[in-house]
C-alpha cells in the first residue's frame, strides 16, 4: 500500500465467557494480516488467552499491556511482538489483574490505552483489542481506545438477552467517554445453522438492527450480523493449546475458511469506505450478505 491509511481500532467484547471472543480476536486478526495488512492484537485480559493462542508465554514477554497502561513513558513499539508476518501482539500477563485497582485512583484511568494507540498510528492499519469478560478498568480502556465494537456470541436466547446489556454499555461509554464509538455488529460463533432455535435468534437480531437504522443517534445504527457465521469446529478449540491460529494449525478446516471469508469481507468494506471518504453517511451499501444498509463514514 502506498497511501497512508488510518488505524481501524476494533474492540471485541462480551461479558459472558466461552463465547468465542478470543478465538475470533486472534483468528480474525490473523486472517487480515495474511492479506498483507499491518495488524496488532492487544491482549487486555489478565487470563492472557490471546497471548497464549498466538504462541507467546506471558512470563517470557519483556513488556506487556500492563507496562504500557501503568507507565506513560513506556515505548509501545518495544512491547509489540512480531508473531507472524504483518501480525504483532502486545501481550498480557498476570500482573494485568492488578491494573484494575492500581488505576482506580487515577484521573486518566480510562484513557491510557487510547494514548498508547495514538503513538502507534503510523505502525498499524488494524488493531484488535481483546477485552476481558467483565466491565472494569481494562474493558473501559478498550472501549475508550476503540472506534468500533464487534460482539462475538452464540445464537442462543440468553445470549440475545445479554446483547441488550452490551449495547447499553456501549451507549454509556459513547455518551460519557468516547463519542466516536459505535457497534459494527455481531459475529456468530460455534454456529449451527440447522437448528430452528438458532435461525429464530438470528432473525430476531437482524430485525432489531434493522429497526435501529432510522435512529441517527444510535451507536448500533450501522450494525448487522456478520457473514459468514463461524461454524462449530473442534479444530478452533484445539489450536490454542498449540499456540497457533487456525491458519497454522488446520488451514483446511471449516474454521479457517470461515475466518478467512469474514476477514475478506471486513477488508472489502473498509477499502470501500476509504475510497468514498468524505461522502454522505447515509449512502446505501449492499453488504456481502446481500443486505442493504446505510454506509457510515470512515471509522477514525
Amino acid at each position: 500500500m502506498t497511501e497512508a491509511r488510518p488505524m481501524r481500532r476494533i474492540a471485541l467484547m462480551n461479558q459472558k465467557g466461552g463465547v468465542g471472543k478470543t478465538t475470533t480476536t486472534v483468528n480474525l486478526a490473523a486472517a487480515i494480516a495474511r492479506q498483507g495488512r499491518s495488524t496488532l492484537v492487544v491482549d487486555l485480559d489478565p487470563q492472557a488467552h490471546a497471548t497464549l493462542h498466538l504462541g507467546v508465554d506471558p512470563d517470557d514477554a519483556h513488556a506487556s499491556a500492563y507496562d504500557l497502561l501503568m507507565d506513560g513513558s513506556a515505548d509501545p513499539t518495544d512491547a509489540a511482538l512480531e508473531v507472524s508476518e504483518h501480525l504483532h501482539l502486545i501481550p498480557s500477563e498476570t500482573d494485568l489483574a492488578g491494573a484494575e485497582s492500581e488505576l482506580a485512583s487515577q484521573n486518566d484511568r480510562h484513557h491510557r490505552l487510547d494514548r498508547v494507540l495514538g503513538r502507534l498510528e503510523e505502525c498499524y492499519e488494524f488493531v484488535f483489542l481483546d477485552c476481558p469478560p467483565s466491565l472494569g478498568a481494562l474493558t473501559m480502556n478498550g472501549l475508550v481506545a476503540a472506534r468500533e465494537v464487534i460482539i462475538p456470541m452464540q445464537a442462543h436466547f440468553l445470549a440475545l438477552q445479554g446483547l441488550g446489556k452490551l449495547l447499553e454499555t456501549v451507549q454509556l461509554v459513547r455518551t460519557g467517554l468516547n463519542p466516536k464509538l459505535r457497534v459494527s455488529g455481531v459475529v456468530l460463533c460455534m454456529h449451527d445453522a440447522q437448528a430452528t432455535h438458532t435461525r429464530e435468534v438470528v432473525a430476531d437480531m437482524e430485525s432489531f438492527f434493522e429497526s435501529a437504522r432510522a435512529d441517527v443517534e444510535s451507536p448500533w445504527r450501522f450494525a448487522r450480523v456478520f457473514r459468514p457465521p463461524i461454524r462449530r469446529n473442534i479444530k478452533l478449540a484445539e489450536g490454542p493449546s498449540f499456540g497457533q491460529t487456525i491458519f497454522d494449525y488446520a488451514p483446511d478446516a471449516a474454521g479457517a475458511k470461515d475466518y478467512e471469508a469474514l476477514g475478506a469481507g471486513l477488508l472489502r468494506e473498509w477499502d470501500r469506505l476509504l475510497e468514498r471518504r468524505g461522502g454522505a453517511a447515509s449512502e446505501v451499501q449492499v453488504t456481502d450478505s446481500g443486505r442493504s444498509v446505510p454506509m457510515p463514514g470512515p471509522v477514525l
